[in-house]
């Protein structure tokens, strides 16, 4: 029963430790990096965009045919990822650059990560978080090292779906061993 209890902890303080992580970076990544000044007193205020354009952009909705509940949430024709927390936190999104070789649409489960090794593409990759296979090529999420997100080269099979490094850390943070992602047309 011990070994049971000794699991079921380490199991809690991991997905704790991941979720503080992801909490950190959704806080760091919100936050802006230069405080705006306000102008000189008696100055008139300078001219600027029109408050319609300093209003944020909404975010974009995931998906309504994803499934519930948390997830990771990749959008094949969108080019897009949504990390959905417990409900009440909004979802974060970013677009993605999908690989060569497409999964298919359905539920899948993280089986496996890597801090970093190189890509199928022969480049350097961090934060590798894969969920499945297609075509005899391992499917996953990924950032390369140098930070770029080019268009994989067509003549290759590759299986890396690659996001910005900031993205690819929240999706280390989120997307741990067994948690589950759902692909979408």
């Amino acid at each position: 029963m011990a070994r049971s209890s000794s699991g079921i902890v380490a199991g809690l303080t991991a997905a704790a430790i991941a979720a503080v992580g992801f909490l950190g970076y959704q806080a760091s990544a919100t936050a802006p990096a230069h405080p705006p000044k306000a102008p000189a007193q008696g100055a008139a205020p300078a001219p600027g965009p029109s408050a319609a354009k300093q209003e944020p952009t909404k975010p974009v909705p995931v998906p309504a045919d994803s499934g519930t509940g948390v997830r990771v949430v990749y959008s094949v024709g969108q080019k897009r990822v949504w990390l959905v927390g417990a409900e009440g936190q909004e979802p974060k999104s970013f677009t993605v650059m999908p690989s060569t070789v497409h999964p298919k649409p359905g539920t899948y489960m993280v089986g496996s990560r890597s801090g970093s090794v190189t890509g199928s593409d022969g480049v350097p990759i961090e934060h590798v978080v894969r969920f499945t296979s297609a075509e005899g090529v391992a499917i996953g999420f990924s950032a390369r090292a140098d930070g770029t997100t080019p268009e994989p080269d067509p003549s290759k099979k590759t299986g890396g779906i690659r996001m910005t490094r900031a993205d690819g850390d929240a999706m280390w943070a989120f997307a741990t061993i067994n948690s589950r992602v759902i692909v979408v047309p």
